[in-house]
């Protein structure tokens, strides 16, 4: 019964990547997709890991194994998605990352507020996408209701005093200007202050509709200055 326990609380792996320099800021990392996310963004570049699937496509022990090689080699280890936050098995996988003496990093969408919260004091940095104005979250994540939980979830980082990023994908046909700087402008007076805006890229999305409708000239250089003006950090990445 213990080793079925285990098994089932094992972290579904559904990706790793052994060497970053761009998913964990100023540190060298290894990246661990978890596999399943219960939102559906158009703009997502990981849709194959959207499905929770019934069986693990890479073995937690085979990726903790990965781990023990890097030691020395890389500083932190990043868990990303898919949403990190809905595998039960993630808080056991990052106390045995952390014991190999890694940084850990958590990319989140904010879908599980209490689980984020619960982690938190076991993280070194978090990367939280803001999809939207949390009222018009649905649009971008295909599921009703889904502000309430980011919201939570950035209420829970900002409080707990974890190295954080808060970015947002920009696409001119989910994020006109206006609404942009309307959430710019929300984050800034909820106390955000770092903020990253990246530009929409295709690779990897699976949305022709999207991967059509880019606009030259979006986002304007006055859209990237006003933004630019709310906050002591702020970083654009095209790429």
């Amino acid at each position: 019964m213990p080793e079925q326990a285990e098994r089932r609380h094992s972290l579904k792996v559904g990706g790793v990547t052994p060497f970053t320099a761009t998913d964990y800021p100023g540190q060298l990392a290894a990246v661990v997709f978890v596999q399943g996310c219960p939102w559906r963004c158009g703009y997502c570049h990981n849709p194959h890991l959207q499905e929770r699937t019934a069986h693990s496509p890479l073995p937690w022990e085979d990726v903790l194994a990965l781990l023990r090689r890097r030691v020395g080699l890389i500083d932190a280890v990043v868990f990303s998605g898919g949403e990190p936050t809905m595998d039960p098995g993630l808080p056991e996988a990052i106390v045995q990352a952390r014991a190999l003496g890694y940084k850990i990093g958590l990319h989140s969408g904010g879908t599980h507020p209490r689980r984020l919260a619960d982690i938190l004091p076991l993280l070194d940095w978090v990367g939280l996408d803001i999809k939207a104005g949390f009222a018009d979250y649905a649009r971008i994540t295909q599921v009703t209701g889904s502000g309430a939980p980011a919201l939570a979830s950035l209420h829970a980082v900002l409080a707990s005093g974890v190295e954080y990023e808060c970015r947002s994908t920009l696409h001119p046909a989910l994020l006109p200007e206006h609404e942009v700087k309307q959430m710019a402008r929300a984050l800034a007076d909820m106390g955000v202050r770092n903020y990253t805006l990246q530009v929409f890229r295709s690779q990897g999305c699976d949305n022709p509709a999207l991967n059509t409708s880019a606009q030259p000239g979006y986002p304007s250089d006055q859209l990237l200055d006003d933004v630019a003006s709310l906050f002591p950090a702020f970083i654009l990445r095209r790429s």
